[in-house]
């Protein structure tokens, strides 16, 4: 099965580069990386220069302000592989990230991963290169203690593997899908799922509500079963200070999703075929 891996971006290339460096190191190769960008600021010759070995795309726009949906929407619309793998470009995919995404898909399922968030610490010396991210990954046990005292964030322990053919995955940590729920940074799907759905909506502007809460309800109101892939499909998270945005029409926003729930209206009101018919003119 191909995948498609799409990576949302914006003007950290740095971090893109680190992701890169451990894509090419998956275990699993029959996948594509598309580069979604929120601007235009990438030299994407340079970075297949950099990276030869690496099936590379880019999709960029016009910077103007947060417009993620967007980027994502003009990714899925590139995407030639069955299978969509979305992570945040500022997330590095452990050696086997691609490997448990393909051996966790199931039809009528959408699988959510969590991240490992590092502490700044951990995360200059990743950025520095005196740590590799394969590496960490591979002994994370051994740097465990002095992680967790250096993050800021929590969730930790979403960093230790855990094999999810074994019994303790399957009789125990498999109960936490009744209550999980996709997060924007690490979740994939079929592709013909997300058409299905249209996409995401881009109507909900510069918040998050579109790439987690509202795409979660709408799969699952497709008839979609969100399944956790916490310790199989793990990621680390560089540290940066937190976002302390102002959307004033959020609440507005969060209603207009919740009046959509209730009537069952899972189709995206600005989505895959509006951007497509935009793109087209």
């Amino acid at each position: 099965m191909k995948v498609s891996l799409v990576i949302a971006i914006y003007k950290d290339i740095q971090a893109l580069e680190l992701i890169l460096e451990q894509l090419v190191l998956q275990s699993y190769k029959n996948f594509e990386v598309i580069i979604a960008e929120d601007a235009n600021f990438l030299d994407f010759v340079s970075i297949v220069n950099k990276f030869p070995t690496l099936e590379l795309k880019h999709n960029s726009q016009q910077d103007l302000g947060i417009r993620k949906l967007r980027s994502l929407n003009g990714a899925v619309l590139k995407a030639t592989g069955d299978y969509l793998i979305f992570i945040d470009g500022d997330c590095l995919p452990y050696p086997d990230f691609i490997e448990m995404h393909v051996q966790m898909a199931k039809k009528g399922h959408v699988s959510s991963g969590r991240r490992v968030n590092l502490g700044p610490k951990f995360s200059k010396r990743i950025r520095s290169g005196d740590l590799k991210a394969d590496v960490l990954a591979k002994n994370f046990s051994f740097h465990f203690v002095p992680m967790l005292i250096d993050c800021e964030e929590g969730h930790m322990e979403s960093g230790f593997r855990i094999n999810p053919k074994s019994w303790f995955y399957r009789s125990i940590l498999n109960k936490r899908a009744r209550t999980t729920s996709i997060v924007g940074c690490n979740f994939a799907c079929f592709l013909s799922d997300l058409h299905a759905v249209n996409g995401f909506d881009e109507s909900y502007g510069e918040t998050s509500i579109g790439d987690d809460t509202d795409i979660d309800w709408r799969l699952r109101a497709l008839g979609l079963k969100i399944q956790s892939t916490k310790n199989v499909t793990n990621v680390f998270h560089l540290y940066h200070k937190r976002s302390e945005r102002f959307i004033p029409n959020i609440e507005e926003l969060k209603n207009k999703m919740l009046e959509r729930k209730r009537e069952g209206r899972y189709l995206s009101q600005h989505g895959l075929k509006e951007l497509k018919i935009e793109l087209s003119e």
